[in-house]
């Protein structure tokens, strides 16, 4: 199925913390206005996300599907609305759709049928955190989530140094907030002392913790990030 090429696929960044509407660019309420269809992580949120930035919007007036329901049955619900030629918005709970969040498979949906894909600039947590680590961005992997048994982890926090010393490169990843703590107690143990880590927790939020220090520095000084969004780099 091909789309008329002047169908827009909006990206819709949110925010990183409830108090970071000062992060996004105006002219993403602009965007938000020529959507008549969203896609969404969790409905609610996003009702409440656009509310805020557009007080005006009669939520009512609007397509809501969420991504997760049922991904097959909403890629066909999304490529209908691709072909009726309606403007869609494609927002994720946190940060930036398509990135280390849901929508990618909607993205490429749009892709293969022709319609123009517009990202809208706005708040992301890797990037953010890359920028203030200090560390190398121009050689730079972002690998997501660790593995969760403790021997397959320490395997791959090893791999993952081994490569930031030879190569260069930083590694970035995240965890589950409420298992924050452990991953820095398990990264002090694992890495060289002379290994660099950043820790970067509630970014653009009022408690934005931005700290990068040797392994054995942190040994020192560890912050409680229970239940913090966070971010990780070795390099």
């Amino acid at each position: 199925m091909s789309a008329d090429n002047n169908v827009i696929v909006y990206l819709i960044p949110t925010v990183l913390d409830e108090q970071g509407l000062n992060a996004l660019p105006a002219y993403i309420t602009d965007a938000v206005k020529a959507c008549r269809v969203f896609f969404v992580e969790n409905e609610k949120t996003a009702r409440r996300f656009l509310k805020r930035i557009w007080k005006e919007m009669v939520i009512d007036d609007y397509e809501w599907h969420e991504i997760h329901k049922a991904e097959e049955a909403g890629r066909s619900v999304f490529l209908e609305a691709l072909k009726k030629n309606k403007t869609i918005g494609i927002i994720s709970e946190a940060g930036c759709p398509g990135i280390a969040d849901p929508g990618q498979l909607l993205v490429e949906a749009a892709q293969s049928a022709g319609a123009q894909v517009k990202p809208l600039v706005g708040p992301n947590s890797i990037i953010l955190a890359l920028m203030a680590s200090g560390m190398n961005g121009q050689h730079f992997r972002f690998v997501g989530y660790l593995p969760i048994e403790q021997p397959a982890r320490i395997k791959a926090i090893k791999s993952l140094e081994q490569e930031a010393m030879t190569r260069r490169c930083t590694q970035i990843f995240i965890e589950t907030p409420y298992r924050n703590n452990q991953m820095l107690d398990t990264l002090i143990k694992t890495c060289n002392p002379i290994t660099r880590l950043c820790v970067a927790a509630s970014l653009t939020s009022p408690e934005e913790y931005i700290k990068t220090r040797s392994i054995s520095e942190w040994k020192k000084e560890k912050p409680d990030l229970h239940k913090k969004p966070a971010i990780f780099l070795i390099g």
